[in-house]
């Protein structure tokens, strides 16, 4: 039932020439050490990078399929057409802005990519790379959910069909939601945007009960009564017990997602 998968330890070695066209896959490389050495269609495929310091090295064309990535070093290092589907990161030095460009075109794929990336840059604290990380997991699950009700792809009516069909739709409506409100908790300016839109309901509302809304409504004068309303420092009497308590429930989601923005933006440094 089992056998040995072959796997060759690379164990306390350095590259000390540039490696082209080379099959280095189901290796187990620990304490790999290059500086300044160009790979070029370089299959690494299954591979694990264990405590490696790969500094300033040019990646050209190279494969990292099901690649692990541990405690490794890659400051300075350029990745150009190379493919990482199903790698993995973990406390690993890594320009971002670089790899990403890398990232695995298939937005499933992407997600997992994306994911790893984040888990990987807030173990070592950069906030900065962990920020762009998420905005790319975003976008790639808003793809992956929205192909996964509406596109005719064979993967996708293959794997969602049928109820789990409907509940995908239901996802994809929830995720578009959420990112519209505020970004799925990443987008300050959409929840000023959503702040914005709630204010012109409350003075909208306000002009409606009171009836000024047929004989020349005070639009100016209702968008500055509408932050008191929300912030509770005005009650008139004109509403009703109801519609108050409506009012405090959305001054307290508010106040909660502002909250946990913050909350966010601040623990990741």
């Amino acid at each position: 039932m089992l056998e040995d998968s072959g796997r060759v330890e690379e164990k306390d070695k350095k590259v000390t020439t540039d490696i082209v066209g080379e099959d280095l896959q189901n290796r187990q490389f620990t304490r790999l050490v290059a500086k300044a050495r160009r790979f070029e269609r370089v299959s690494f495929n299954y591979s694990t990078f264990d405590a490696a310091y790969l500094r300033s090295c040019v990646f050209d064309s190279c494969t990292f399929v099901g690649c692990r990535f541990v405690s490794s070093n890659l400051h300075g290092s350029t990745f150009t057409g190379c493919k990482f589907d199903y790698a993995t990161f973990e406390r690993t030095i890594v320009d971002f802005d670089d790899i990403v460009n890398n990232a695995p075109s298939v937005e499933n794929l992407q997600l997992r990519f994306a994911r790893t990336l984040r888990t990987n840059f807030q173990a070592l604290g950069d906030a900065v790379a962990v920020n762009k990380a998420i905005a790319l997991e975003l976008k790639a699950t808003e793809v992956h959910l929205r192909k996964s009700w509406w596109s005719n792809e064979s993967y996708y009516r293959h794997k969602y069909k049928g109820f789990p069909r409907v509940i995908a739709f239901a996802r994809w409506i929830e995720f578009t939601l959420l990112d519209f409100l505020w970004g799925n908790g990443e987008s300050t300016f959409k929840l000023c945007r959503s702040l914005g839109l709630l204010i012109l309901f409350v003075a909208i509302v306000d002009l409606l009960v009171t009836g000024q809304i047929s004989i020349g409504p005070d639009y100016f004068g209702a968008i500055l009564k509408s932050p008191q309303l929300l912030l509770g420092t005005l009650s008139p009497d004109y509403y009703s017990k109801g519609y108050l308590a409506f009012i405090v429930f959305l001054r307290l989601i508010a106040i909660a997602l502002f909250l946990s923005v913050i909350i966010k933006r601040f623990n990741r440094r």
